[in-house]
């Protein structure tokens, strides 16, 4: 059977940097040929499988994920090298679908043991329980929830910097040594500094993480005393790749550490990556069982160095492998076991509800993040709701909504919490969730916001009827548990007389449920990013003013592009047909050479029509309908429905596009 592939970085880098696959190159004599299979954030979707178009640049349609067609991959690779080891970055637990984490993830732990895992490092994710917990997944231990018998992991699980705070004693093993046709590899873990600011407090009060490259430096001539010369570091870090060039984290370490070091494999956001930094080797591999990364060694056995490397990326289409018999029989095993909860229908989406972090642009709001920020003003009876956007886990489809659907966005069983929060304050909390680097984290109900792009500031904050949130004034304001823990949000540093409610996913469906008609939700504009020029007031508060208005006018879209932030899975063909342009064009417009290469969190600029088009375009605004403006045009409200091919022209959104016929 044909094995499908994607070679990143192309034949160009292949030229530049010499990352051909290794299977194209014969290895120098005497030398020792090593393969290191690896997988990275799977966050216990053992049942994953998504229907994703143009993975190979093909424009075919395939159905890709899933753990027993990975194990099949696998198991292939592994066949054509006996000196293979199977590898992750962290993140394999933790935001975990019904199927794992009903079993406190226990299966996925049993699947990786099937699949023949030799090491790996942690996430922040597995911090999501405390190290308490963390520690018994790793050494054993039963659990209410788990499993009968559970045992631990059966392949070591390394960190070089995470440590305890009183002791400064490490919380695990810093590495491990593996010996492979008679070389011996050394094996380093780090995860995140920033992992603090994602997990939640309680469990994880004497836990602390000290600087990745550091951590590894100190161990390298540790491992050169025990004779190894081959040292991989297994990085719980993001990168970020634009053509030959990666950045991020994991791209510093590259900088900062030993020369001695070999490959660096990255993790945490979900990306591809396969190129150079440093001459180390950086590699990644999307997420939740959607690729694996195959990279080949050659080592010298007079030095055990690394003398020759090379990697490719792997997707996981199931239509190229039978799924592994093993795997499918202990995922069939819990599937059934949570098969009458999990499809417990719940509710109805008449669309596809997208959420997740908020993000930069004129509408950086989203859909589910939108949902489930007013089911919990409805829950606890509240002004304002924040919703993290990294506890939205997933999406839920058009159609019925089942109980499995809403535990996989929320899986972490958070309960709510409500504070007081005087205007000001709730300005100081929005300001804090605003990263320079990704832009804003919270969807939010109740209100919406300006902020400026330049300062990262909030600029305004408006309630539904278009009055200013006051600065003086008090309002109570929902969040999670974690968020209420997490120092960067300042919620419990400026929060006063916290009420403790409901579980997060119970006020979910029970706010789903009230719904008699199918749920249509929609990105609206709640959180809206505007430019130093539009910000006439450079970032500074102006929420006790009343009467800000808002201008009617339309935008000239030619000086004005769009601006689209990439995120992961999105192709050119999805954004062009989102925005009504042509990928062809879009690549063109935006100088993409390779379109198969698109990175997470990179910034398109979206053409619009300029003013020898047929129309004009007007931006929807808070307080519009459609027949408002067809009347402001002077046109019938069926005909612009028409025109713009509305599904159902009663419900438009902030920031939508109308186009207006100039005849």
């Amino acid at each position: 059977m044909g094995k499908v592939y994607t070679k990143l970085l192309a034949g160009a880098m292949t030229a530049v940097m010499g990352l051909a696959p290794f299977t194209a190159q014969a290895a120098d004599e005497g030398n020792v040929e090593v393969q290191l299979l690896f997988m990275n954030d799977l966050h216990g979707k053992i049942d994953y499988e998504s229907s994703e178009k143009d993975v190979n640049g093909d424009g075919v349609e395939d159905s890709v994920g899933g753990m027993p067609y990975l194990a099949t991959y696998l198991e292939q690779r592994e066949a054509e090298n006996e000196n293979t080891l199977l590898l992750h970055s962290g993140d394999m637990i933790g935001g975990s679908p019904l199927v794992s984490a009903y079993f406190q993830d226990e299966p996925t732990i049993e699947i990786m043991e099937a699949m023949g895992f030799d090491v790996g490092t942690l996430g922040n994710h597995e911090f999501d329980e405390g190290v308490e917990e963390m520690l018994r997944m790793i050494n054993g231990g039963e659990h209410p929830d788990g499993t009968e018998g559970y045992d631990g992991m059966n392949f070591p699980v390394v960190a070089a910097n995470v440590q305890y705070k009183d002791t400064k004693d490490l919380v695990i093993d810093p590495y491990t040594i593996e010996e492979i046709g008679g070389q011996k590899i050394g094996f380093i873990g780090v995860v995140t500094t920033e992992t603090p600011e994602m997990i939640i407090k309680t469990g994880n009060e004497n836990v602390e993480f000290t600087d990745e490259a550091e951590a590894i430096n100190k161990y390298v001539p540790e491992l050169q005393a025990q004779g190894v010369e081959a040292i991989v570091v297994l990085a719980h870090n993001p990168a970020f790749q634009e053509g030959e060039t990666i950045t991020g984290d994991a791209a510093e370490i590259a900088k900062n550490t030993d020369d001695a070091v070999d490959v660096i494999f990255a993790g945490h956001n979900h990306v591809y990556n396969n190129g150079l930094v440093d001459n180390k080797l950086i590699v990644q591999a999307l997420d939740y069982s959607r690729a694996f990364a195959d990279v080949d060694l050659e080592i010298d056995p007079e030095t055990g160095d690394i003398v020759k490397k090379s990697a490719e990326i792997v997707n996981n289409i199931r239509g190229d492998v039978e799924p592994d018999q093993e795997v499918s029989e202990i995922l069939n095993k819990y599937q059934e076991k949570v098969k009458e909860a999990k499809e417990e229908v719940v509710g109805n989406a008449a669309v596809k509800l997208d959420g997740g972090y908020a993000a930069r642009g004129e509408v950086g709001d989203n859909a589910l993040g939108n949902l489930i920020a007013d089911g919990m003003v409805e829950a606890m009876d509240a002004d304002f709701a924040l919703m993290n956007g990294g506890g939205i886990r997933d999406v839920i489809d058009q159609g019925e909504i089942t109980f499995g659907e809403v535990f996989a966005v929320q899986p972490f069983g958070n309960t709510l919490n409500k504070v007081e929060l005087t205007g000001k304050d709730l300005r100081k909390v929005l300001n804090a969730q605003i990263s320079e680097k990704y832009g804003p984290d919270v969807s939010v109900s109740g209100f919406s916001y300006t902020w400026n792009g330049k300062t990262n500031e909030v600029v305004s904050m408006k309630l539904p009827d278009g009055s200013a949130v006051k600065p003086n004034e008090t309002y109570t304001v929902v969040v999670n548990n974690y968020m209420y823990g997490a120092e960067d949000y300042r919620l419990a540093e400026l929060g006063e007389n916290m009420v403790v409610g409901p579980n997060d996913l119970d006020a979910t469906i029970e706010y789903i449920q009230s719904f008699d008609e199918p749920i249509i939700y929609e990105a609206e504009g709640r959180i809206s990013e505007v430019t130093a020029k539009a910000d006439e007031n450079n970032g500074k508060d102006q929420s006790d003013k009343s009467d800000e208005t808002t201008s009617d006018e339309t935008t000239d879209s030619k000086a004005n592009d769009h601006k689209y932030t990439v995120k992961s899975g999105d192709t050119l063909g999805k954004i062009g047909a989102k925005f009504g342009v042509s990928w062809k064009k879009l690549a063109e417009y935006n100088n993409i050479e390779d379109v198969r290469k698109l990175m997470s969190g990179q910034t398109l600029s979206i053409p619009v029509p300029d003013g020898n088009a047929g129309y004009e375009v007007y931006l929807v605004k808070q307080g519009d309908t459609i027949g408002k403006i067809a009347a402001k045009y002077d046109v019938n409200w069926k005909d612009l429905a028409n025109y713009n091919k509305l599904a159902n022209p009663h419900f438009i959104s902030i920031g939508q596009e109308i186009k207006i016929p100039k005849n």
